[in-house]
């Protein structure tokens, strides 16, 4: 499945603003609503389509991350993306993500497709928690999460590695089939 415009707009569920609708889209306004709703997030800490910008080959590249939640520093704690296959095969797209984003390392990424999600702390890369309830963890269990599992700041040699990653699975899937409507960062 592909994310293509709907050719209609929704209200955002998190920042109120009207915001294209996608084949996608969807499940992005469910996983913010179980976060804030049902998992306790404080809906001020969590972004929307938060760009993951780096360069590559003197150009600047942007990943888009579905949902990230910020502490009270508005630093990064975790990454979450939405994903059409299995949740596993993103792992290392993930945990790339996470140490490259802004304001970052974050110490935790998550990948779901809504029926199944694991989530990953990002020092070592390690899975910590597989379905929905226990990867996609409390607020209260998140912020602990993230404090048993701080990420190191990476020198720049690994950066570029990580840089590497992300932008070859990013294009794999955006490059080969997803052209049709990949997604924006939002303004937030």
């Amino acid at each position: 499945m592909h994310e293509t415009s709907l050719k209609q707009t929704i209200c955002d569920y998190l920042t109120g603003e009207e915001i294209e609708e996608t084949t996608y889209e969807d499940c992005r306004q469910a996983l913010s609503k179980l976060l804030v709703e049902d998992r306790g997030y404080p809906r001020d800490r969590l972004r929307p389509k938060v760009g993951v910008t780096f360069p590559v080959d003197g150009k600047d590249y942007c990943r888009v991350v579905d949902l990230v939640a910020y502490d009270e520093d508005g630093r990064p704690l975790l990454l979450l993306f939405f994903t059409a296959g299995q949740p596993g095969t993103f792992d290392r797209e993930i945990v790339a993500a996470a140490r490259l984003i802004e304001g970052g390392p974050a110490p935790l990424a998550m990948a779901t497709d809504t029926t199944e999600a694991i989530l990953h702390e990002t020092s070592r890369g390690s899975l910590v928690g597989s379905g929905i309830e226990e990867a996609i963890p409390r607020w209260d269990y998140l912020l602990q999460l993230a404090a048993e599992h701080p990420a190191p700041v990476l020198d720049e040699s690994r950066l570029e590695r990580e840089r590497r990653i992300l932008f070859t699975y990013s294009e794999f899937i955006y490059g080969s089939c997803c052209f049709t409507c990949p997604p924006k960062p939002s303004k937030v």
